[in-house]
């Protein structure tokens, strides 16, 4: 428990911190600035990637990583009518395989410390953990793999633009 003690203290201190910009409302703030400019689905999963991303080297912690921007983005993926599908996958693209990656982040620092290696040092290795996230961004702009939710929320697979018999087209 003690060799763990830094490993525990340091997802209270991001739960603490994620929690605190959860209530003080400014996921609402951010969410609007990076919805601006996004015009497509493939911004929209860029978009939540790369917040993934940050949230991984800001927030020291995985879950985090996840709950955040899901929470941020989980509206704006209903209101374009893609399925909660899409947003998993994209949440586990990056802010699960990411967060190894990240050195101060619970689990690059509980990698380093199980396996005795820096993180720097298998930084090289970890293919899958940084090509992931950007294979996903690339196919999600080929339209492929993009899953609407259908009339009785069922996943409907489709390209870039929402399939007809779905209804009209929403705007991102």
């Amino acid at each position: 428990l003690q060799s763990m003690n830094w490993t525990i203290s340091l997802i209270l201190c991001a739960f603490t911190f994620g929690s605190t910009m959860d209530v003080c409302g400014f996921l609402k703030v951010m969410l609007q600035a990076i919805m601006k400019p996004i015009k497509s689905v493939g911004g929209m999963i860029t978009a939540v990637i790369l917040s993934c991303f940050v949230c991984d080297i800001f927030l020291g912690d995985q879950y985090l990583a996840i709950a955040m921007p899901g929470t941020m983005f989980k509206s704006e993926f209903d209101k374009s009518g893609l399925h909660p599908r899409m947003l998993s996958r994209s949440l586990e693209d990056a802010g699960t395989l990411l967060s190894v990656l990240v050195p101060w982040n619970t689990c690059g620092a509980y990698h380093a410390g199980v396996l005795g290696v820096p993180t720097f040092e298998y930084l090289p290795y970890a293919f899958f953990n940084y090509l992931n996230p950007i294979v996903a961004i690339v196919m999600t702009f080929m339209g492929i793999g993009i899953f609407w939710r259908g009339k009785n929320g069922e996943p409907v697979k489709g390209g870039k633009t929402r399939p007809a018999e779905l209804g009209p087209k929403v705007d991102l």
